[in-house]
């Protein structure tokens, strides 16, 4: 006779589904493979929220990257613990984040992790952290298909999944594998975000599609997906989100993007 799950793992799944049930939707947010500007998006995207009225939340899973306290201006924070858990560190705009990155000595202290280690310290962070109620939470995961990802998506169960490329990933099998993914797990409202998708000159408003021209339209319809979006090249984002001050971006690229 097989086995069920030890009581331990029971309990500890049960405290997860406890803290996720006062979530309203939960948006994980992947790409196939780093450098495409995910963290950026997903910051857009929980601002884009919040100044919606929205209460959010941001769960930044990438251990070994960490770029959502940087964006936030939030390097030198820390989390707070209370009685009812750890207590997320507030923007300016109170989007509520959580980061592994608060738990450093320093911010050049890297993570030297192997993929289990990692993933016990997800569960822990989503069983303990008190998120309180919320509109909606988005996990910033790591690039790839791997186990920061899986170990989210099994635990959590995202309502959503939100994939990021830029135009010439589109050529490569490599953005429909994070699709496939999200498939294979039931997931079955995706989005599709094409970042760096053109460039708009300021001057004559003649756009450049640097990386080429955008394709996303034709994945769109390859696999059902529910919305797309394109971000064009801003310089403007990187210099605020070098200066932690990605929230006084004033140009707002889901408007139209029904999350």
């Amino acid at each position: 006779m097989a086995k069920g799950k030890p009581k331990e793992i029971e309990e500890k799944e049960k405290r997860i589904m406890e803290r996720m049930s006062k979530i309203g939707k939960k948006i994980a947010v992947m790409s196939g493979k780093g450098g495409v500007g995910k963290s950026s998006v997903t910051a857009l995207i929980a601002i884009h929220l919040a100044k919606s009225g929205k209460k959010v939340g941001v769960f930044d899973t990438d251990f070994l990257g960490p770029s959502i306290p940087k964006l936030f201006g939030l390097e030198s924070a820390r989390l707070g613990f209370t009685e009812k858990g750890m207590e997320p560190v507030l923007t300016k705009l109170g989007i509520k984040v959580v980061s592994m990155h608060f738990m450093l000595p320093s911010k050049e202290q890297p993570v030297i992790w192997r993929g289990p280690m990692i993933s016990k310290v997800l569960l822990e962070f989503l069983e303990k952290v008190y998120w309180g109620e919320l509109d909606y939470l988005l996990f910033d995961l790591p690039p790839g298909t791997g186990d920061v990802p899986l170990t989210i998506m099994q635990s959590s169960k995202p309502d959503a999944i939100v994939v990021v490329t830029t135009p010439q990933d589109l050529a490569k099998e490599i953005v429909e594998k994070g699709v496939n993914m999200a498939i294979h797990l039931g997931v079955d409202e995706i989005h599709l975000v094409e970042n760096m998708s053109y460039f708009q000159c300021p001057n004559c408003g003649h756009i450049s599609y640097i990386f080429g021209e955008s394709k996303i339209s034709d994945l769109t319809l390859k696999y059902g997906l529910k919305t797309e979006a394109k971000i064009p090249i801003n310089p403007k984002i990187a210099e605020l989100g070098d200066a932690g001050k990605i929230e006084d971006l004033e140009e707002d690229y889901f408007k139209n993007m029904n999350l």
